[in-house]
């Protein structure tokens, strides 16, 4: 098994990184003045020259672990063969500790823990273990020392980097299906929406075009005016019915066709009728219409003129005798529509605010979601309140690809 290597270390690593690459340095200058210099032709400060070589090899160590744990182990040999061969080296005659490899090597070996393979690691610390404890002469002063420079801090290290890998793999697994749920849960929902785009294909289309087509023969065979005048909006109505049930289906099926604009769509004159019948029953409305209103789709425009009718329906049962603004603004990425309303000035009426289901501004936020648009509904400073909702230009459906 492989650890991630990194080419050096992060940014916060090098803090304590040099933190204790300058203790150590500190620790082996103390147990320098504490013992006796060496005697041999390397000089007085053979021992202290050693051990802060290996202490600033610790600042490497991400970079070239081979190396750093091949200079460990060779200031081991080195200070094995002085001791062994020619005491005073490289070693004081009468050392001041128990420690017979460099005071670095545990850090260095935690710290290979998460730079070489398994089996190479065992083979390093396996041999300054060989060389810390020196098994053909034990002693009490050696031996266990010996493993608790070498093999302590690996199996510390292994123990902590196994858990570490233990939560991480935990951690990924409880994420994973965390998604898997989220992915079954949009595919149970996707499901249900394509069962109810069937539904209202199959049975709701079908009665609305029996009554298009009834009310179309009724105009055309009825001799009374009136009659032929109320056949031709009941068939008018249906027609604009079945056109947005179409759409909506579409949006239901969240097919990948691409609805493409189409030139002059209703929605521009449809918002002033809305605004004439506001203004008609006393709420004074203003329009303000800009851009270009053919560079949104149909649904799109429908959406649009959903909110600006549920907003003012909303005035005429809560705000009675405020002031309103309706904003349409076409851009090429789609349309912001924004609805704001000065204060009520006067209490409004307790059967009309109480008529309704009270989930109207809820289902528009649903209705402008579906169909890739931002809604936002709230109080404004100064009192009144906004409605207001950002679409996109047009919906990816299949019934509006193929219309």
């Amino acid at each position: 098994m492989t650890s991630t290597r990194r080419s050096w270390p992060r940014s916060t690593d090098w803090l304590w990184l040099v933190g204790a690459a300058l203790a150590f340095g500190c620790l082996d200058f103390g147990l320098f003045l504490a013992s006796e210099p060496t005697t041999g032709f390397l000089g007085p400060y053979a021992t202290l020259v050693l051990e802060l070589v290996c202490d600033a090899s610790l600042l490497l160590l991400a970079r070239f672990p081979n190396g750093v744990a091949g200079l460990l182990i060779a200031a081991s040999l080195a200070m094995l063969a002085s001791d062994l061969f020619s005491p005073g080296l490289l070693v004081p005659t009468h050392q001041p500790t128990l420690m017979t490899v460099p005071t670095i090597t545990p850090i260095v070996l935690a710290q290979l823990v998460r730079q070489l393979d398994r089996r190479r690691l065992l083979w390093i610390a396996g041999f300054l273990a060989l060389l810390a404890t020196r098994p053909w002469n034990p002693a009490w002063n050696t031996t266990p020392f010996g493993l608790l420079s070498t093999a302590l801090p690996v199996a510390v290290a292994l123990y902590f980097e196994a858990r570490r890998q233990l939560l991480s793999s935990l951690r990924d697994r409880a994420e994973r299906a965390e998604r898997e749920q989220h992915l079954l849960a949009e595919q149970a929902l996707a499901a249900e929406r394509r069962r109810l785009a069937s539904e209202m294909h199959d049975v709701v289309t079908h009665r609305l075009s029996l009554m298009v087509l009834h009310a179309g023969a009724l105009g055309v065979t009825s001799p009374d005016p009136s009659v032929k005048s109320a056949a031709e909006d009941i068939r008018r109505e249906g027609a604009h019915a079945l056109d947005e049930l179409r759409d909506l289906v579409g949006v239901l099926r969240n097919g990948t066709g691409i609805e493409p604009p189409v030139p002059n769509p209703p929605l521009p004159g449809e918002v002033a009728d809305l605004v004439a019948e506001s203004a008609a029953v006393g709420i004074a409305t203003e329009l303000a219409v800009t851009g270009d209103r053919t560079s949104v789709s149909p649904t799109v425009a429908r959406t649009a003129y959903r909110v600006v009718q549920e907003a003012l329906t909303n005035i005429r049962k809560h705000a009675p005798g405020c002031s309103a603004t309706v904003s349409l603004r076409y851009h090429p990425e789609g349309l912001d529509v924004a609805v704001v309303n000065t204060s009520a000035t006067r209490p409004p009426d307790a059967a009309l605010a109480g008529s309704g289901s009270g989930a109207g501004l809820s289902g528009l936020r649903q209705r402008v979601e579906l169909v890739g648009g931002t809604f936002e509904a709230g109080p404004v400073p100064g009192g009144g309140f906004k409605i207001g909702a950002i679409l996109p230009a047009y919906v990816p459906t299949t019934e509006g690809a193929a219309r």
